[in-house]
């Protein structure tokens, strides 16, 4: 991302998707041009969190719900130290926040942090235009990065691809960190960070777990040397494909049948540990109101979301795996595309979508209690 000014007040702007269509607006947040996937999220709030999300780095965030900004920013809820979208799209941005825990607009917040965005575009006709192409590379641009769309179209053509990335190791902690467990200390786990927001140690930590948080490039013996009496892989951005270190690390938690948790990009690598393979899904899921069953209890969870890769693993069958036998244990029913897997044999689950949930809905934060029903079956 390239900036070259910034805060010039609605100076005009043009997006521009690699296939050659545009949208042309006025610019939000910072001035000048910036590249990434466009990818659109259909929460009609949690903007704050979904900045702040790491499994947004690299991406161009169109948000579907048409009024933007209206709660402004505070310092309360952010997922991380900063906003990791490369890009954000809205139809019509507040024109003044109104919320008591508000110190400030979205807008001088992109601004502050240099986050080129546009503003006044068909956000719907974007997003069907998504839905039907599929995500792909866009450029914004505004201020004295404006010129002929034959070059700016060339330019978008000439940014990296989401597939083939790896990305979580430049969105992960660089040093090892301790989040306490709030009251009596029952657990330790090792919390493998990929792109972890704040709230999910926050969660288990309000079950009586001390977390470890550590690099994506820790060893098996770094994990290990905190004690843990489980292992957590948390989300993140970039193609699972890419990620051979955490994959190979995860193969010896389950090798010493260490109670094992994962979530989002935790929940492909367990996949591809287990010897299934991923892949990219044609716009991905994103937002906080996607359905999702819970198929060893038949409930239906409404889920938040945030990943444009999937694992390919059998829906109607039990899988034979070095480690045992693994099923499919969620599955989203509006695609039917695998949400989560447990092993029988051992100790290990994960899911693709987001149980902290910092902005909402709550329907699967009974998942941290099954993690630690793990431990303490594994402690028994």
């Amino acid at each position: 991302m390239t900036i070259s000014t910034r805060g010039a007040d609605k100076a005009p702007a043009v997006l521009v998707l690699e296939d050659g269509r545009s949208f042309r607006g006025r610019a939000y947040g910072a001035v000048g041009e910036t590249f990434g996937e466009a990818v659109f999220s259909t929460g009609m709030s949690g903007y704050q969190e979904t900045l702040t999300d790491p499994s947004y780095h690299r991406q161009v965030v169109v948000m579907t719900s048409p009024h933007v900004g209206n709660t402004g920013v505070n310092d309360e809820d952010p997922e991380s130290k900063q906003i990791w979208v490369a890009g954000y799209v809205v139809r019509d941005p507040a024109r003044k926040p109104s919320n008591w825990r508000s110190r400030r607009s979205l807008d001088e917040e992109l601004v502050s942090q240099g986050i080129v965005g546009i503003s006044g575009i068909d956000t719907r006709a974007l997003t069907r235009h998504l839905r039907e192409r599929g995500a792909m590379r866009v450029g914004i641009f505004s201020g004295n990065a404006l010129a002929d769309e034959g070059m700016l179209l060339a330019k978008v053509r000439q940014a990296p691809e989401m597939s083939g990335a790896d990305l979580a190791a430049e969105v992960a902690t660089k040093e090892a960190y301790v989040v306490p467990a709030i009251g009596t200390k029952k657990f330790t786990v090792a919390a493998i960070d990929l792109g972890i927001k704040g709230m999910t140690p926050r969660r288990m930590a309000e079950r009586g777990i001390e977390v470890h948080v550590l690099p994506a490039t820790a060893t098996l013996d770094e994990v290990y040397a905190v004690k843990p009496d489980g292992v957590f892989f948390s989300n993140g951005p970039g193609d699972p494909s890419t990620a051979d270190h955490p994959v190979s690390v995860m193969r010896g938690v389950l090798e010493r049948k260490t109670p094992l948790f994962g979530i989002c990009f935790g929940n492909q690598i367990l996949g591809r540990a287990l010897g299934f393979g991923t892949y990219k899904l044609k716009y991905g899921h994103r937002g906080i109101n996607q359905p999702v069953q819970d198929r060893t209890t038949g409930k239906v969870e409404v889920t938040a979301h945030n990943h444009g890769f999937a694992v390919d693993a059998p829906l109607d069958k039990v899988s034979d795996t070095e480690f045992g036998r693994a099923e499919v244990s969620h599955v989203c029913l509006n695609d039917q595309v695998v949400e989560g897997l447990q092993l029988l044999d051992r100790p290990a689950f994960s899911v693709q979508y987001h149980p902290e949930a910092a902005a909402g809905p709550h329907d699967a934060a009974y998942l941290f209690d099954r993690f630690v029903s793990l431990m303490e079956g594994q402690r028994a």
